[in-house]
């Protein structure tokens, strides 16, 4: 069967997108093509507003507005500038600020250190933090990378980095989660709740 040539353009644009396969991306495909004209052109005002209406903030490098630089968090002056919580991606940032226990600021990395797909420490915003822990008056780096090997081989490195500075380092604490049971939780799960017990 022959496929328009815009349609293969939508699924293929559709297939680079993380997560999504190419029956996801034909199911998208077609949904698109059914729906109306005016539901396409919302996607497609919403997708060119995206790169025209953000950026990355200056300072910690997560998404921000458009002359809104440094970001609304980095310009918050009743945080603790004293701590920086390094993460990953800026999705991390929000799922932390859901929380709402954590009143410092951020280093977003965009990404982790992952040899395999050719992801050094170059092409992370390592540099940038640095710079950073220099000019500003940064007591403590929270590495909160995500529990991967990536994320463990990011955290290594940047305590790495830092060792012999007076910054203190720590570590996301990890475990059992909530409602969780032991039976289904893994070794490396129970190793790591064990490791990290606390008095009652």
């Amino acid at each position: 069967m022959v496929i328009p040539q815009p349609v293969e353009r939508l699924i293929e644009a559709f297939a680079r997108l993380p997560g999504v396969g190419p029956k996801t991306a034909s199911r998208l495909t077609f949904y698109m093509l059914r729906s109306s004209a005016e539901e396409a052109l919302e996607l497609a005002e919403a997708l060119q507003a995206l790169h025209e209406g953000t950026i990355f903030c200056s300072r910690c490098f997560h998404i921000t507005a458009r002359g809104m630089d440094p970001c609304g968090i980095c310009r918050d002056e009743k945080r603790d500038a004293s701590k920086v919580c390094v993460v990953e991606e800026p999705l991390d940032v929000l799922a932390l600020e859901r929380t709402a226990q954590y009143d410092g600021l951020y280093h977003v990395l965009h990404g982790a250190i992952s040899p395999v797909e050719g992801v050094g420490p170059d092409n992370l915003r390592i540099a940038e933090l640095e710079e950073r822990v220099k000019k500003e008056s940064v007591e403590e780096l929270i590495l909160a990378t995500n529990p991967t090997l990536e994320g463990e081989a990011t955290a290594t490195y940047l305590k790495q980095q830092f060792a012999g500075s007076q910054l203190r380092i720590t570590r996301l604490a990890r475990g059992l989660p909530s409602g969780g049971d032991l039976e289904y939780a893994d070794l490396t799960t129970l190793s790591q709740a064990l490791a990290g017990r606390s008095e009652m």
